[in-house]
């Protein structure tokens, strides 16, 4: 049942009144450079992150030209209608050569380092899309459901209602005496609280790659009649994500070098009586809802609206970055084939509730087993550019 209008107004505001203001966080800080100081930038073929940009304007074009495209309205990154007459000019380059995109990007665009006040360095994640087994109908093999997000699920952007709440979220569900209350967490969603609710989009059988899609945030799952449908994320219960990995630490179970996707997966099913508990302890819970059947070559949305690019588009905080600019990322990678510098241009398209910081980006490798490998070993030191209109250069840094 949707929740009362009159009654979001008065629980937002006795929210408010009990919130103490954040700690202090890291800063933005935007150092001038230009292209020649970007490792690598003569050698990445920009064209992919250019698709990627296209698919991002396809967004911006309605929003209002005059309206800042930072939510701090630094100038530096000028208005809405500044990307928009970038959006035309990139338009005129579909089919055009590599040199000719970098051309466009080095005449119209000035890369500026990023630092967090503490240093350049940041940590650098990968996801992908997993794929799981499912069907639309339970039995003793899928036995484990994918919920769509409940009705009375109320999501709140403190920063809406208070400036020095930016970038905080809270989620629940609202009572009969209009009170904001904690929506169930994990372990009770898991041990039935939703059921009888025909909230199950479909089942899987697989608890473990289950949780793992929760942590991706999207995926695909394969019905016995050979169709792949696409998950996508549509909510969160509002409990903080608890990281397993450093729960395996502390137990003694992993060393703090062994942690990964793979090395928890393994733990996982080596114990299957003690997974289950163990995942319990992330109480967030993620629900999904169907986007139809998978096209090839196209990625799940991410949260700008649009398809995400394997190797090209990532999840930034959105506390410190609008979404649709370009970046430049120099960050070592481990391939299956080995570790190596990656050195490319790629778009912010998508958010994470793991991605926090300002020198701070997710990569989103794609599907199948090698975008798996390598998403699930990331996570590195590296830096990163972003690329601002030429035109809004005339401000000094801060």
């Amino acid at each position: 049942m949707p929740v009362p209008r009159r009654l979001l107004a008065p629980l937002v505001l006795l929210l408010l009144a009990a919130c103490a203001a954040p700690p202090p966080g890291p800063v933005r800080r935007l150092l001038p450079a230009d292209f020649a100081d970007l490792p690598g930038w003569e050698r990445d073929d920009p064209r992919p992150a250019l698709a990627a940009f296209l698919r991002g304007c396809t967004r911006i074009r309605p929003w209002r030209a005059d309206r800042p495209m930072d939510r701090d309205g630094d100038p530096r990154f000028g208005t809405v209608g500044d990307w928009q007459r970038l959006c035309r000019r990139a338009r005129a380059l579909a089919g055009a050569e590599a040199t000719t995109v970098r051309r466009f990007f080095v005449r119209h665009f000035r890369p500026w380092a990023v630092d967090d006040g503490r240093g350049r360095e940041g940590l650098f994640t990968g996801y992908y899309e997993p794929l799981l087994e499912g069907a639309l109908r339970p039995d003793a093999r899928f036995r484990w459901p994918v919920h769509r997000r409940p009705p009375e699920l109320v999501e709140v952007d403190l920063g809406l209602f208070r400036e020095d709440l930016r970038g905080r979220r809270i989620a629940g569900r609202v009572d009969d005496d209009g009170r904001l209350r904690p929506f169930p967490d994990r372990a009770a969603i898991e041990r039935g609280v939703l059921a009888g609710r025909g909230l199950e989009l479909l089942w899987v059988d697989d608890p473990i790659g289950l949780f793992f899609l929760h942590i991706q945030g999207s995926g695909r799952v394969r019905l016995r009649d050979g169709r792949t449908l696409r998950l996508v994320y549509a909510g969160q219960n509002g409990h903080p994500y608890r990281a397993i990995g450093r729960d395996l630490v502390e137990m003694g179970a992993l060393a703090p070098e062994e942690v990964s996707l793979f090395t928890i997966r393994a733990w996982l099913e080596a114990h299957p009586a003690a997974a289950p508990a163990l995942m319990r302890r992330n109480p967030s819970y993620v629900f999904f809802r169907l986007a139809g059947e998978v096209r090839e070559g196209e990625g799940p949305p991410g949260t700008l609206g649009v398809p995400l690019t394997p190797a090209r588009s990532i999840a930034v905080d959105r506390r410190f970055w609008p979404l649709g600019i370009p970046f430049f990322l120099d960050v070592p990678v481990p391939f299956p084939e080995g570790e190596r510098p990656w050195r490319a241009l790629v778009v912010a398209q998508d958010t994470g509730g793991a991605i926090r910081g300002v020198v701070r980006a997710d990569v989103f490798w794609g599907t199948g087993p090698r975008a798996e490998w390598i998403a699930g070993h990331m996570r590195a030191r590296g830096r990163m550019w972003v690329l601002l209109p030429r035109r809004t250069m005339r401000v000094a840094d801060r």
